[in-house]
């Protein structure tokens, strides 16, 4: 009986140990295959994040690509190398308000960051609901802090974008891209859809530190002569090539916002004036190149007054002579001498001469801001005014170009801002020996006529003044256009200088000092003319900008 009972007691407790036995052996194998699954899923999903990381990274490389192909647009460099436009990789910052958790949290982080925003504005732009831009072309520094807020509303945008390291300096010729990368204006519109296609820099004709010299010097005169604004080219009379192009006003083509109309106009190629007396040059070019007149042919008992119709030409200083020489016609700025001329080379030899040298229609040119002269119909009463500059207009590019063909031997020439742009076979325009002879007359205008202050020694400067009254609402103001435009050296012509100033005004307090070597000076300007205020200005240019030339483009 009791070996039974122990034997069931046995058995129950072999039976008990038998299933805990079991039930323990069953642990290690589900232990097992639950590490065994835990490793392969754990592989698996590292290996799932690397795929999604490849393919964010591919996507995100792909659309890196896409920003690129569509904002790339090349680089813009002057003639020495030096950049003027360059593209860079830039961040913009983005809210969209829908994922806006915290508005008053928002709000105070981002003024830390950006003080200066309007932010009664933007509590405004966040209740519409809709995607906008916060800031542009932020900088490391800001986008760094604010990506430290976490805030998942905040988004980023890299882009490449447009920088202009020189600022205003070339504002007028480089001109700007809108929102979508596409040229507005100037060289950027011109030259678009190259400057997206070509991958080396756009290499132009200007230079920098000629381009800076002239503006300096046109800035630091605006409050001497109170001109409301002004522009000068220099540009080789040998192959059209501008070297230098400044407007004032001008812009920073940084902030695009800050651009007003009157800093937009581009005064010298879209202004158009009447430039006055400058263009008695051409009516004596004319008549020598048609062989009626030679430099010493002399008029006698030139009248003091002419009737036209019901206009009155006098000449604008009754102390000229009455008898003179064509030379002298020149030197002297004769009004009636001109017409004297005009009148002997007729309606069709002065016309035919001013289309040949570019002045009475609107030129091609490598920007599209160019200004269309204002026609006029012949007769003999135009004529007579045409042939001292009076009731016509031109642009100062037109000028430049005129005086380029007329003292670079004759030939043709096209004004251009892009290096290398060559033209083959250049036209012979006008007789060498006319060329000759004008060079000869601007040289003495200089050193004994109405240029004396331009006499700069060492660079045969030569040229012609012209002064204008403004034409307002088909009459005119006793506003001043005052134009100097010279060439230099006279002997061996290479470069022309337009100088021009807009409503100049008499300075009682500027002194002046000849640079022929005289030291003779004179304070306050006599008169409101180009003699007193665009040849002073081209003078200082020239003694500025004179070693430069001599250094890198005469000598060579």
């Amino acid at each position: 009986m009791n070996d039974n009972k122990n034997n069931v007691t046995l058995e129950e407790y072999e039976n008990e140990f038998s299933y805990k036995k079991s039930k323990t052996n069953l642990n290690i194998e589900f232990n097992r295959i639950a590490f065994i699954f835990f490793i392969f899923l754990a592989i698996s999903i590292i290996y799932s994040i690397q795929l999604l990381h490849l393919g964010s990274l591919k996507i995100k490389n792909e659309t890196k690509a896409l920003i690129a192909k569509k904002s790339y647009r090349a680089d813009i460099m002057d003639r020495n190398g030096n950049y003027l436009v360059k593209t860079v990789s830039s961040i913009d910052i983005g809210i969209n308000p829908i994922d806006v958790i915290d508005k008053k949290k928002l709000l105070i982080n981002l003024k830390l960051i950006f003080p200066n925003k309007d932010y009664m504005k933007i509590s405004r732009k966040l209740e519409k609901k809709k995607y906008f831009y916060l800031e542009k072309k932020i900088s490391v520094d800001d986008y760094e802090k604010i990506m430290m807020l976490g805030d998942k509303s905040i988004k980023s945008e890299e882009k490449l974008t447009r920088i202009y390291p020189q600022k205003n300096l070339f504002s007028h010729i480089i001109g700007q891209i809108d929102d979508d990368n596409n040229g507005i204006s100037g060289i950027e519109k011109s030259f678009d859809n190259e400057l997206k296609e070509i991958k080396e820099p756009l290499k132009l004709t200007v230079d920098t530190d000629i381009q800076f010299l002239i503006r300096e010097e046109l800035i630091k005169f605006q409050p001497i002569f109170q001109n409301i604004g002004s522009t000068a080219i220099l540009m080789d009379v040998n192959n059209g090539e501008i070297l230098s192009m400044v407007s004032l006003p001008d812009f920073n083509l940084n902030k695009r916002k800050t651009i007003s109309d009157l800093n937009y106009i581009n005064r010298a190629t879209k202004g158009v004036y009447e430039l006055g007396s400058v263009f008695k040059t051409f009516t004596i070019a004319a008549g020598l190149d048609a062989g009626l007149i030679k430099p010493e042919t002399k008029f006698l008992n030139l009248e003091k007054k002419l009737i036209c119709g019901k206009n009155t030409i006098t000449e604008y200083d009754n102390k000229i002579l009455s008898d003179l020489t064509v030379e002298e016609i020149l030197i002297k700025s004769g009004n009636i001498g001109s017409v004297k001329i005009g009148q002997m080379l007729e309606i069709d030899g002065l016309k035919s001469f001013l289309e040949k040298i570019g002045v009475l229609y609107k030129i091609d040119f490598d920007i599209e801001e160019v200004g269309q002269p204002i026609p006029f119909r012949w007769g003999k009463c135009k004529l007579a005014t045409v042939s001292f500059g009076h009731g016509i207009t031109t642009t100062p590019l037109q000028l430049a170009k005129a005086y380029g063909i007329i003292t670079n031997g004759g030939l043709k020439i096209n004004p251009t801002l892009i290096k290398n742009k060559k033209e083959k076979n250049k036209k012979r325009l006008i007789k060498k020996d006319t060329s000759k002879a004008i060079n000869l007359i601007l040289r003495k205008i200089v050193e004994e006529g109405t240029a004396k202050l331009a006499n700069v020694n060492g660079y045969e400067v030569g040229g012609k003044t012209g002064t204008a009254n403004k034409s307002i609402k088909g009459g005119y103001s006793k506003k001043k256009i005052n134009t100097f435009s010279s060439i230099f050296p006279t002997s061996n012509p290479k470069f022309v200088l337009v100088v021009l100033m807009e409503e100049t005004q008499i300075s009682p307090d500027y002194i002046y000092e000849y640079r022929d070597g005289s030291e003779f000076k004179l304070k306050g300007s006599p008169r409101n003319t180009a003699a007193w205020t665009s040849v002073e200005v081209a003078g200082k240019i020239i003694e500025k900008i004179g070693p430069i030339l001599a250094t890198k483009y005469i000598e060579n």
